[in-house]
């Protein structure tokens, strides 16, 4: 087996291209979970949308040797929190530590625009979700401290068809640069 390296970099407008098949290959874990199976087929960011990311410089991608985009976080700033809408890695390289390393450049990335946290809404019990956010310094945050912004992203998450109760709200602070 050769290990192969990777390398993470800002996105640029022609990677915005690659993006919505990299999440494609990512959602097809959920075909391990009966329930959240159709999560697999459902729709993606769209090219625009990543483009917009790119565009204030909040989109990270991993990168191998040749190249080739394996994996991507894209975000926005909001008020005073960059919200990760976004993060995925082609299935064939999950597990390898690259959601990790996005995670640290979003931060870093967020430090630099003197932001105060990441937030991100995700599944509540599936393991790649929250218990990874977890592991990488976030926290779940409880319905009395939800903001509006954060409230309402899980209430239209709600009505675009997952089940009640399955997402969560979550926040990484992030301490000011020195």
């Amino acid at each position: 087996m050769t290990l192969m390296s990777f390398s993470i970099r800002e996105a640029v407008d022609d990677d915005a291209r690659f993006l919505p098949a990299i999440e494609r290959s990512a959602g097809q874990a959920f075909r391990s979970v009966p329930e959240l199976a159709w999560v697999a087929d459902d729709g993606v960011m769209s090219v625009d949308a990543h483009r917009a990311c790119i565009a204030t410089r909040t989109c990270w991608v991993v990168v191998d040797e040749q190249g080739r985009i394996a994996g991507f976080l894209s975000a926005q700033p909001c008020g005073q929190d960059l919200h990760i809408l976004e993060m995925s890695v082609a299935r064939d390289r999950q597990g390898r530590g690259l959601g990790r390393r996005l995670l640290a450049a979003a931060y870093d990335g967020a430090r630099a625009l003197d932001l105060f946290g990441l937030t991100l809404t995700t599944f509540r019990n599936i393991p790649w979700n929250a218990p990874f956010y977890q592991k990488s310094g976030f926290y779940l945050l409880p319905p009395d401290m939800l903001d509006t912004r954060l409230a309402a992203v899980l209430r239209e998450e709600t009505q675009a068809g997952f089940p009640p109760g399955s997402r969560c709200a979550m926040r990484r602070d992030v301490t000011v640069a020195d």
